[in-house]
C-alpha cells in the first residue's frame, strides 16, 4: 500500500461528484485542499466527519482551503448524503478505489475477526502546487479538521 508523506506529490484524480460535475485535483491549483476518504455515506462514522468539515468549511475557506470528501459510494447516494447533511462540499464518487488506492486510503480491514479490503478513513491536506502538507491514515472522524488546523498553524 502506497503512504503518502508531507512533501510527496498528491496523485491525481478525475471523480464525478454528487451533482454529476467531473473534479479534478488540477481545478484547485492555487488553493489548498483537504481531501478526506470515508467508507460508507450515512454510516454514523462518516456522517461525524462529513458534518464536522462541512461546520468548518468558514475557517477553512478563510485559510484558502478546499474540502473534498471521497468514498466509494455511486453520485446518487452522495448527493442523498448531502441533500440529508446539507454538507455543501464536493462529495466524490470514487467507484472503483482508484483514487483510494493512490493515496493509500484502501487496505485489509479487520471487523469482529472477519479481514477484508476496504476503504480506510484517511485525510490529506494538499497545498497549492499540488504536494502533501499532511497525511493521516486511520484518523478518527472527529479529527480531520483539527489535524488540518495544526498544520496550518491555526
Amino acid at each position: 500500500m502506497t503512504k503518502l508523506e508531507p512533501g510527496d506529490r498528491a496523485p491525481t484524480f478525475s471523480l464525478e461528484d454528487q451533482e454529476g460535475r467531473t473534479v479534478e485535483l488540477s481545478q484547485f491549483k492555487g488553493r489548498k485542499v483537504l481531501l478526506f476518504f470515508y467508507p460508507k455515506a450515512m454510516t454514523p462514522g462518516c456522517t461525524r466527519q462529513a458534518c464536522a468539515v462541512s461546520e468548518s468549511l468558514g475557517q477553512l475557506e478563510e485559510l484558502g482551503v478546499a474540502a473534498l470528501g471521497v468514498s466509494p459510494d455511486p453520485p446518487e447516494r452522495q448527493k442523498r448524503f448531502d441533500e440529508k447533511h446539507g454538507l455543501g462540499f464536493p462529495l466524490l464518487a470514487d467507484e472503483e478505489n482508484a483514487a483510494a488506492r493512490a493515496y493509500g486510503a484502501w487496505g485489509t480491514k479487520n471487523m469482529y475477526g472477519k479481514k477484508y479490503e476496504g476503504v480506510i478513513r484517511s485525510s490529506y491536506l494538499i497545498d497549492e502546487k499540488g504536494r502533501i502538507l499532511g497525511a493521516w491514515n486511520k484518523i478518527k472522524p472527529g479529527d480531520t479538521v483539527p489535524r488540518a488546523l495544526e498544520v496550518l498553524g491555526e
